[in-house]
């Protein structure tokens, strides 16, 4: 009976269950990321613990945890879940024309300005690659990145994660911005002259961080006279006069409202692709890549 019990074959939804739930840290997220319910989770994993008789998740205070068994099983599991994946794209070309889809999160600059020139090389390329765009602040994106409910992430950099493979791939210029007329110094306006101006700065980020560092002065704190979530909005606010800003040069191709200048020194921020380190390639997330990769700053 013990022999017969072993020639059970694994079960990809079982592992799948497990794998999420190990990934999410709870039964409830798993289900809601699948779509099933709590109890149905839960049978999944009790069954697949059952059918290899060992315990594969166990509670941490209020977060569900693999055990040492389970966390041996995650790489089998992750690996066997890859090719499957990989088995149903190979059959995509033969399925109703189907070529695949790709989960992007962006950050909102590069959403408006950058995505939609990669995706529309990627869609020439593959028409039925399916792509849908989450735009949202990094962090977010890349906790959801994390709970592989995105595919890949376009976020300014630095960015963090051990799970992650985190490649930079396009520089660009932060550039002073003032109203049509504004007289900028020679040499574009330094530090000092930014901070004398009345300013409208963009909210959180890597990019308002190194905005910040750059305006930093000995024993002053940087106060906006207003902060927005949103990159359009300042601009418009800075070209009917009510102030001046620090913008990517991404979202300033097509301004002929404002006047821009290079900061004096020059300051750049870097866009990098991120995704997991375990993630099957499909055929879609590498043209997605190579299209992005496309765009060098």
């Amino acid at each position: 009976m013990h022999e017969d019990f072993f020639c059970m074959p694994l079960h990809l939804d079982q592992l799948a269950a497990f794998v999420n739930v190990a990934d999410l840290g709870s039964f409830t997220a798993a289900a809601d990321k699948e779509g099933l319910t709590q109890p149905a989770i839960s049978l999944q994993v009790k069954g697949l613990e059952q059918r290899l008789g060992v315990r594969l998740i166990e509670r941490v205070g209020r977060r569900a945890q693999p055990t040492a068994a389970g966390l041996d099983l995650l790489v089998h599991a992750r690996r066997l879940l890859q090719q499957s994946a990989a088995a149903e794209e190979a059959m995509m070309p033969y399925r109703d024309g189907a070529s695949g889809r790709v989960r992007i999160g962006s950050g909102g600059t590069a959403s408006i300005h950058l995505l939609p020139r990669a995706i529309a090389v990627a869609r020439k390329s593959m028409p039925g690659l399916e792509i849908t765009v989450r735009i949202g602040d990094a962090d977010d994106i890349l906790r959801d990145l994390e709970a592989n409910s995105l595919d890949i992430a376009v976020v300014a950099l630095p960015a963090s994660g051990r799970n992650f493979e985190i490649e930079p791939f396009y520089e660009e210029e932060l550039l002073a911005v003032a109203p049509t007329g504004s007289l900028m110094p020679e040499g574009g306006p330094d530090a000092a002259f930014m901070r004398d101006r009345t300013l409208l700065l963009y909210e959180g980020g890597n990019t308002r961080r190194a905005i910040d560092a750059w305006l930093a002065a000995p024993d002053t704190r940087i106060r906006p006279a207003m902060e927005f979530g949103s990159i359009e909005a300042i601009k418009e606010l800075v070209a009917v006069g009510l102030g001046w800003s620090i913008l990517p040069g991404l979202a300033l191709k097509r301004a002929g409202l404002v006047a821009t200048s290079s900061l004096n020194p020059r300051l750049t921020r870097r866009l990098g692709l991120v995704l997991r380190r375990d993630k099957h390639l499909t055929r879609g997330l590498r043209e997605m890549m190579k299209c992005l990769r496309a765009f060098k700053g």
